[in-house]
């Protein structure tokens, strides 16, 4: 197997653009991709740009019809009703809306197989992540499901057992529909609460479909979480299960819209948590699979603070040279930043002052605080899979 990590990226990725003022602006991934090349992760990466996918890649998880009716709304984007789910304010449409969707469900996809193959010892695509994308509809964002498309790609491969753990503040119901019933993929999304959050799913009770029971894991945490907790949902939930899964190939979804500044959810978390949850991901694929780990990006709208530092850490971790939190960030960048956003960008790669780091996270079988609304939640999810795993609600 080769030591290497891939990283997805090209200029055309921007190119999946709803428009000026959408939340989910392409300036992201480039300034992303910007700050790699300045910290040198890039260096340490086989950077890899892909052409958008066939056909055949996506009908594995979306109707047919679904296809062809994006496809025209690409070639015509006045076309756009909402009948696919796009045409709204939250999906509008646009010119080479296909193309451009398609070019990222290919990086996933090429990560994946760079990965299953042993070319690559991880795969990172921070373009990817649309989790919420349905077999017949866009929604969230999100127009074609990468994620499901590399899942399906894999399962086509002969792998037998996949585990997929979404980290994103909103669930990841369209993953978790597409292989709702499918016992080969675990699907663990760890979220905030479908009351206070689009898109209202993703309950303890979900726990698969006949036959696959125990295989969809769901921890609806209350808004408001901060950064030990949020790691102790992780650690206490998705840790057993996965080991318990035995998966090969381990895929997780970065979506950073679980930090402090981001305009559309209601958690509180630094950028150092969502480094160490990066390096827990990373470590858990090692332990438990070989290493075989792909990573995707996902959700995220603090486009010039959260979003480029978040999933350069992903992508520095899977090369195996973390970048530290107090490193300081390049001057070039943060002109570039205040060049386009009118603001000068954040001069370090944490939030927390070293006093604070590292992040202490209590592991479950200490105890549990009834009175905690995270603990509540995270016993809830335990009750609900945990038995049908063979694990101790209380200890493991």
């Amino acid at each position: 197997m080769s030591t290497r990590t891939c990283a997805i990226w090209g200029e055309e990725f921007t190119r999946y653009d709803f428009g000026a003022g959408h939340p989910m602006s392409p300036v992201r991934l480039d300034l992303t991709a910007r700050l790699c090349r300045e910290l040198g992760v890039f260096d340490d990466v086989d950077v890899v740009d892909v052409e958008p996918a066939p056909d055949e890649l996506l009908l594995r998880v979306h109707d047919p019809d679904y296809v062809a009716g994006v496809r025209a709304i690409s070639a015509d984007p006045a076309s756009a009703d909402g009948r696919w789910g796009i045409g709204t304010d939250d999906v509008p449409g646009f010119p080479g809306v296909h193309e451009s969707s398609a070019r990222i469900v290919a990086g996933t996809v090429e990560a994946a197989r760079r990965v299953w193959s042993g070319e690559a010892r991880h795969g990172v695509n921070f373009t990817g992540g649309m989790h919420h994308a349905m077999r017949e509809r866009a929604a969230g964002f999100c127009i074609y499901n990468d994620i499901a498309a590399a899942i399906a790609w894999l399962l086509d491969q002969g792998v037998e057992r996949i585990a997929y753990i979404d980290v994103d503040v909103h669930h990841g119901d369209g993953v978790q529909e597409i292989f709702y019933d499918d016992p080969r993929v675990l699907t663990v999304s760890i979220h905030e609460s479908g009351r206070t959050l689009f898109p209202g799913t993703g309950w303890p009770a979900d726990t698969g479909g006949p036959g696959a029971e125990g295989t969809a894991v769901n921890v609806a945490l209350p808004p408001g979480v901060t950064d030990g907790p949020w790691l102790r949902a992780i650690t206490s939930v998705a840790g057993p299960v996965v080991r318990a899964f035995e998966p090969q190939v381990l895929i997780t979804q970065h979506g950073c819209d679980t930090h402090k500044e981001d305009p559309l959810a209601h958690m509180a978390l630094s950028l150092d948590a969502q480094r160490q949850a990066a390096v827990d991901l990373h470590r858990l694929a090692h332990e438990v699979c070989d290493g075989r780990w792909v990573a995707v990006g996902g959700g995220g709208y603090d486009v010039t603070g959260a979003v480029p530092r978040a999933w350069t850490h992903l992508t520095a971790i899977a090369a195996h040279r973390p970048v530290p939190a107090a490193t300081e960030i390049p001057a070039a960048w943060r002109e570039h930043v205040e060049l386009v956003s009118g603001q000068p960008g954040p001069e370090r790669m944490g939030d927390l002052p070293q006093s604070e780091l590292p992040i202490w996270v209590q592991p479950w079988a200490m105890g549990h605080n009834p009175h905690s609304g995270v603990d509540r939640a995270i016993m809830a999810t335990r009750q609900a899979v945990f038995p049908l795993h063979g694990l101790d609600v209380w200890f493991d």
